[in-house]
C-alpha cells in the first residue's frame, strides 16, 4: 500500500506517538519538511493517507511561508476525492482554511492541559470517540477558527470552542496537540523558553507538572484515535483495489 504522508511545518516537531502507533497498525508512513526547499510534494495517488501537523505560523502568512498554499490545496483535494486527512493544531486551521473558514486569533492563548467536551457527534465519529467528555487534551496555540460549512463539530473546549470536527467522512480538523509524548514538548520548551513566561503565561516546570500527571491517560487515547485513522486508509485501500 502507499504510504501516509506526514507533513512537519516546525523543526523541533518530533510527531510524538505517530511513527510508532501507525507502524504498530501496519500503515506505512512517509514524512516531508515543508520548510526545506525543493521539497517534493507527491501526487496522491501515490499517497493513502495525509497528516498534517502544527507549527507557530498562521495558516494566511503565504508570503512569508508559501508551502502553506501547497498544504491547504493537497487537504482540499485529498478531502474531495476521499483520501483519509487528519489536520492537527496548524493542520486543522489549514483544514478549515482549505474549505473557505475564516482563522484567526483565538480569545486567549492555550498551553498545557485543558479539559473538551465530546459532542454527541463526536461519540460516535470513528476517531473522536476515542475521548471522553472532560478529558485533558494538551494544548499550545493561539489560533482559532471558524467550522468549515457544513462540518460536524467533534468537541468544544471553554475558552476556544472548536477543538475538534470533520468534514465529510474522510477529513479531520483537531486543535489539540493529541500526538505528543514528553520528548517532543520538551523540545519546544527548549525553543519557547526565552518567550514562555512573557507571551504564555506559563512556566516549564508547570508544563512538565501537567505531563506527568495527565499525558499518560492522553496517549492511551490519542493510540485509539491514530489506529482508528489507519484503519480508515486501510479500507480506503482495500475499496480502492
Amino acid at each position: 500500500m502507499n504510504p501516509v504522508f506526514c507533513v512537519r511545518n516546525d523543526r523541533d516537531d518530533t510527531l510524538g506517538i505517530t511513527p510508532g502507533t501507525l507502524a504498530q497498525a501496519g500503515v506505512p508512513l512517509m514524512g516531508l519538511d515543508a520548510f526545506d526547499a525543493g521539497v517534493r510534494w507527491p501526487a496522491l495517488e501515490e499517497i493513502s493517507g495525509l497528516i498534517v501537523f502544527g507549527g507557530e505560523m498562521n495558516v494566511d502568512e503565504v508570503d512569508l511561508h508559501p508551502q502553506l498554499l501547497t498544504q491547504r490545496e493537497l487537504m482540499r483535494r485529498a478531502a474531495d476525492i476521499g483520501i483519509p486527512v487528519l489536520g492537527i493544531c496548524l493542520g486543522a486551521q489549514m483544514l478549515a482554511r482549505a474549505f473557505d473558514a475564516r482563522v484567526y486569533r483565538a480569545p486567549v492563548r492555550e498551553l498545557g492541559f485543558k479539559p473538551v467536551r465530546i459532542s454527541q457527534l463526536g461519540e460516535r465519529d470513528p476517531l473522536l470517540s476515542a475521548f471522553q467528555s472532560g478529558d485533558r487534551v494538551f494544548q499550545w496555540h493561539e489560533d482559532t477558527f471558524d467550522l468549515p460549512a457544513g462540518a460536524d463539530l467533534l468537541a468544544s473546549g471553554d475558552d476556544v470552542p472548536i477543538q475538534a470536527y470533520r468534514v465529510g467522512h474522510n477529513a479531520w480538523g483537531v486543535q489539540f496537540h493529541f500526538e505528543v509524548d514528553a520528548q517532543g514538548v520538551e523540545a519546544w520548551l527548549r525553543a519557547a523558553e526565552p518567550t514562555l513566561e512573557r507571551v504564555w503565561k506559563r512556566t516549564a516546570d508547570e508544563v512538565r507538572d501537567e505531563l506527568r500527571m495527565y499525558l499518560d491517560a492522553q496517549q492511551q487515547r490519542s493510540r485509539a484515535l491514530l489506529t482508528a485513522f489507519a484503519a480508515k486508509v486501510q479500507l480506503g485501500v482495500r475499496q480502492a483495489g
